[in-house]
């Protein structure tokens, strides 16, 4: 590490501080997830309207868009901790 870093390493129990804005592979995943509470809303205010229709496509969309999202964070989580050699399971203090 040199002194132009200006990540704090010592006072961390995370080896990459900041990876999730970091790190642009995280970003689709992430809005994914985004999309996902937002067809949530979109679910429940059509079911609320008696739209049951859209209410299953909305909620269908969300289930989907939730399910790839979080596939797609852990999967870029899973990557950086193998290419620090650490396993996903390893806390390291948390």
């Amino acid at each position: 590490m040199n002194s132009n870093d200006p990540r704090d390493l010592a006072h961390t129990t995370r080896e990459h501080p900041g990876e999730a804005i970091e790190d642009a592979r995280n970003w689709p995943g992430y809005a994914l997830i985004g999309v996902a509470i937002v067809t949530l809303g979109l679910t429940l205010v059509a079911a609320g309207y008696g739209f049951a229709g859209w209410a299953w496509i909305a909620g269908i969309v969300c289930v989907g868009a939730l399910l790839v999202g979080t596939a797609l964070v852990l999967a870029e989580h899973r990557r950086v901790k193998r290419l620090d050699n650490a396993s996903l399971t390893d806390q390291l203090g948390h």
